[in-house]
């Protein structure tokens, strides 16, 4: 008998030293779950410098290229050779290919440190539109729409960023099927969002 009321005596001093450390942490105990929200992210989302197109020997040409960071799409700088081609179609779609190879790339070590990332995967190509597409016209070898939203964000976003290839902040894209092409908008809630819908309208 006195053994248990021993090991009843030491279980209370037990329960006793716990409550007290807990209240001397400062750590009150509550029975309604408390939602703080996602936790903020440590990821720089930043790097300093550019990264030259693998394999150029051709006068690097300035770009920025969208990638992925937490839970929005930033740019980053890059280079590409230039094409040299003096025909601004054919030089469009030259551009447009090098874009979309940085897109397919895998970051390279600094941003992937500061914690960027692509959802562009292959295969995917970009060529020239079709005879009777409006100008200034994308198709890529998928429907724009069947890609992961945050890849097709990137590549709209990557597009219309840079001028050779698009304008106005938008890029007209199309695929490899009969659909209709349409122009992809790239916004200031689709870089916060980039896996929302990309906005579309019919090319006027």
């Amino acid at each position: 008998m006195a053994v248990r009321e021993r090991r009843g005596a030491v279980a209370l001093a037990v329960v006793a030293l716990v409550a007290a450390l807990a209240s001397g942490c400062g750590i009150r105990t509550t029975t309604v779950p408390v939602d703080a929200g996602a936790a903020p992210s440590r990821l720089p989302c930043s790097v300093s410098g550019g990264t030259m197109a693998s394999g150029a020997q051709a006068q690097p040409v300035p770009v920025r290229v969208y990638l992925v960071c937490a839970s929005g799409m930033e740019a980053v700088d890059r280079s590409i050779a230039e094409t040299g081609d003096k025909n601004p179609a054919a030089n469009r779609v030259l551009v447009a290919r090098a874009l979309l190879n940085q897109l397919l790339a895998e970051p390279a070590a600094s941003e992937r440190e500061a914690g960027f990332a692509t959802s562009v995967q292959g295969p995917l190509t970009v060529s020239a539109g079709r005879p009777g597409d409006p100008a200034g016209t994308l198709r890529l070898s998928r429907q724009p729409e069947d890609l992961p939203a945050a890849a097709l964000a990137q590549i709209v976003c990557t597009f219309a960023e840079n001028g050779t290839v698009a304008s106005g902040s938008s890029a007209v894209l199309g695929g490899p099927g009969s659909y209709p092409v349409r122009r992809y908008a790239c916004t200031a809630g689709l870089k916060e969002r980039p896996d929302s819908a990309v906005p579309t309208r019919p090319v006027s």
